[in-house]
């Protein structure tokens, strides 16, 4: 399926390419148009969020074409690694309007477009720049989940056009980045808990930038440009309601299971297991906070709770030296209150409690089990 779509992506590339070149010193009419596009949320990994485009239309010069700078080539060599690494290349890639609309019919996914209330002159600018973009190396760009993306990218490029800083946030600008993501995953519950924990300190700041497709629809909405609305009303081109998707796996309950098995079994095997699950993702936070460029898995402080401390605490125990087995148990549970608290105000805070309250049941076990008994003597 990917090697057709690639396929498919490859010769609309190539044959609206040789169109931009030829298109390049043509002047746009007076019946042009500049929109953006606005694409509504789906249900795979890369399409939580939505999606953002611009669109130019020229009936007079038999141009319509979508221009996505959220393009990627799975092909890519060590496809995974760039991407976890965050050296992964973005580009820009162009489609006919028609083909652009039929695929997310196919997908049963919303598009809403949000014509540019601008010049002719100004619209001239834009398409040249966009045509400009796309036949130099300027068409890749290293993704940035929130500093550079497809509505970044097209936030920047309107604003280059029109010479200031004239889209800017309009709303939610006092929620953090995490509070604004979290309702997203809704119907993907270990996506949710995933990206909660994975996280640092970046998305703890306010969301003052434009970074998903709706806050720049929501925000285009709200912005004037020479005394007047930058863009008309939002059409609706496709509307379709988004599916929940349920899963007997992926939903709170199995997450509660797991965990009320670990405090109710009360074996000292299956703690072992649980502190050595908690462990092994801590080393990984660990080692993405250092080998990774992406700034949002930087500071994580989730490593309190997953600790790869916990390690040593393991082979300790299975050494059956107690002395510094409950050493490090209240080592972990001081790490775990300092979590606790520090994570009350934090948007994952009951997603992640549950997995707080289980470490709490099991390093205390844990302590009680190791704690040398001060012999009475009568």
């Amino acid at each position: 399926m990917k090697n057709v779509l690639f396929k498919k992506t490859l010769f609309s590339l190539l044959l609206l390419l040789s169109f931009i070149g030829y298109s390049q010193n043509i002047p746009l009419s007076k019946d042009a148009k500049a929109s953006v596009i606005t694409c509504g949320l789906g249900n795979e990994t890369y399409s939580y969020f939505g999606h953002t485009a611009i669109r130019i239309s020229d009936p007079a010069n038999n141009i319509d074409v979508v221009y996505n700078f959220g393009a990627f080539d799975f092909r890519t060599p060590n496809f995974v690694a760039k991407f976890a690494k965050g050296d992964l290349q973005y580009f820009v890639i162009t489609h006919s309007f028609s083909e652009f609309l039929n695929e997310y019919n196919e997908d049963k996914r919303s598009v809403f477009e949000q014509e540019l209330l601008i010049s002719l002159d100004l619209k001239q600018k834009l398409f040249d720049k966009l045509n400009s973009v796309l036949l130099s190396e300027e068409r890749y760009y290293t993704y940035k989940f929130i500093d550079k993306n497809c509505t970044s990218m097209v936030v920047d490029i309107i604003n280059s056009t029109l010479n200031g800083n004239v889209i800017v946030k309009k709303e939610d600008t006092d929620k953090t980045y995490r509070s604004i993501l979290f309702p997203y995953f809704n119907g993907h519950f270990y996506d949710q808990l995933g990206t909660s924990i994975i996280f640092g300190t970046k998305v703890d700041q306010l969301g003052t930038k434009i970074f998903l497709p709706f806050e720049l629809k929501n925000s285009l909405a709200k912005t004037t440009f020479q005394n007047h609305p930058l863009a008309q009303a939002s059409q609706t081109l496709l509307s379709f309601e988004k599916e929940t998707p349920s899963s007997w796996w992926n939903n709170i309950y199995t997450y509660l299971i797991i965990l009320g098995f670990v405090v109710l079994v009360h074996n000292k095997i299956v703690d072992k297991i649980y502190l050595f699950i908690l462990s092994l993702i801590g080393v990984f936070f660990v080692i993405m906070g250092f080998y990774s460029f992406h700034q949002e898995l930087a500071m994580n402080y989730n490593v309190l709770l997953f600790s790869p401390l916990l390690l040593i605490l393991i082979l300790f125990s299975i050494a059956k030296n107690k002395r510094w087995t409950y050493r490090f148990a209240v080592l972990h549970l001081i790490f775990l209150i300092f979590y606790a608290i520090f994570l009350i105000n934090k948007a994952h805070f009951l997603i992640v409690l549950p997995m707080i309250i289980t470490s709490g049941f099991v390093l205390v076990r844990v302590a009680i089990r190791n704690k040398k008994r001060i012999p009475i003597i009568i």
